[in-house]
């Protein structure tokens, strides 16, 4: 959005600068800027107390004033204007007109700025500007930046982990992960089609949301070229320096290897379920029989296997198991138990 503000605003200022250059009123800019106060005192005051209340509606009207966008439109202008005025200066010793040369400095100082401002409005992620001096850095200050997965946004709990305040830092969504995603939905496969319109609706809730810094990244970094999508997620994290959020194990294990964060919303939740030590007792309905002999499966509310030594003769009932064990791991958890016979439920 703020791109195609600068380029409506851009095109605006250069349809009035071509206005001017082919005005045969106007030869010189002291031709243009004559002194109004004299000759038009009355429309001098009230266009500046328009322009004080035009200003004071922009600012009610903008909430949320970014540091990172406004730093780049101030030091845009500043190079552009300071590259126009260089340009100026070298053009002096050339034989050409006053009127040629204040037009040629108009047109630069426009494509000069718009050219400026833009740069730093795509760049801003890799630059920190502070004011009131500029600090050209990558690091990043406060909390850092989650990337998000195709496999994340599908699953869609990252919108209810996020509006809980767990991940307060700004969500970056790159433009790949969101292609990746229409390409999903657009799928013959009604199964694939379904999960990739999930995911989208998914985007629109966190995007809806104005508590939520919801980015998508749009640049093309010449390292993530020719790169799988998963490991285009870790070096794009890795250019950040944030975090990938993330349901997948071998992205997970990817990650790692190189360094980069990963928030896997897998052992969050497993990290929220009840803990269960070895002696304690828990009933479980016995569903189906397990892999090895003599044993039968079942699953807590949440989930969570449950593996019973003895309990394959008991598919179908609600069995009080002693728990031996319990065997954490990235893709879930799984408990171990004994099926007991002396107290098993009435």
């Amino acid at each position: 959005m703020p791109l195609i503000i600068l380029r409506i605003i851009f095109l605006a200022v250069a349809a009035g600068v071509g206005l001017w250059i082919i005005s045969p009123e106007s030869q010189t800019l002291s031709d243009v800027f004559k002194d109004p106060v004299k000759e038009y005192p009355g429309l001098v005051f009230i266009s500046v107390i328009v322009s004080a209340l035009v200003a004071i509606g922009v600012d009610v009207a903008v909430r949320r004033k970014r540091l990172d966008m406004i730093s780049a439109v101030y030091f845009g202008l500043i190079v552009g204007l300071f590259l126009a005025f260089v340009a100026r200066l070298a053009m002096t010793p050339l034989p050409i007109g006053p009127r040629f040369r204040d037009s040629l400095q108009l047109v630069l100082a426009t494509v000069l700025c718009y050219l400026c401002i833009s740069l730093l409005l795509q760049t801003k992620n890799d630059f920190r500007f502070i004011i009131p001096y500029v600090e050209f850095s990558k690091e990043v200050k406060g909390l850092k930046p989650s990337v998000l997965d195709t496999s994340v946004v599908i699953d869609g709990r990252v919108a209810d982990v996020v509006e809980t305040g767990v991940l307060d830092g700004q969500l970056i969504m790159p433009r790949f992960v969101l292609q990746e995603l229409q390409a999903i939905a657009d799928s013959s496969d009604r199964t694939r089609r379904s999960r990739g319109r999930r995911g989208l609706d998914i985007l629109n809730r966190l995007r809806a949301d104005k508590e939520i810094d919801l980015q998508v990244f749009e640049r093309d970094l010449p390292e993530l070229e020719n790169q799988p999508v998963d490991m285009k997620l870790v070096l794009l994290a890795k250019h950040l320096d944030g975090k990938v959020v993330t349901n997948d194990y071998n992205l997970n294990k990817v990650a790692r290897l190189h360094g980069v964060g990963v928030i896997n919303l897998n052992d969050l939740a497993n990290a929220l379920k009840p803990v269960f030590l070895p002696g304690e007792n828990l009933e479980v309905r016995i569903v189906k029989p397990g892999e090895e002999s003599g044993q039968g499966v079942g699953y807590l509310d949440d989930g969570t296997m449950v593996v019973i030594e003895q309990g394959r003769d008991h598919v179908g009932k609600t069995a009080k198991v002693t728990v031996t064990s319990v065997l954490q791991t990235s893709a879930g958890r799984m408990i171990f138990g004994k099926y007991d016979a002396n107290k098993a439920p009435a």
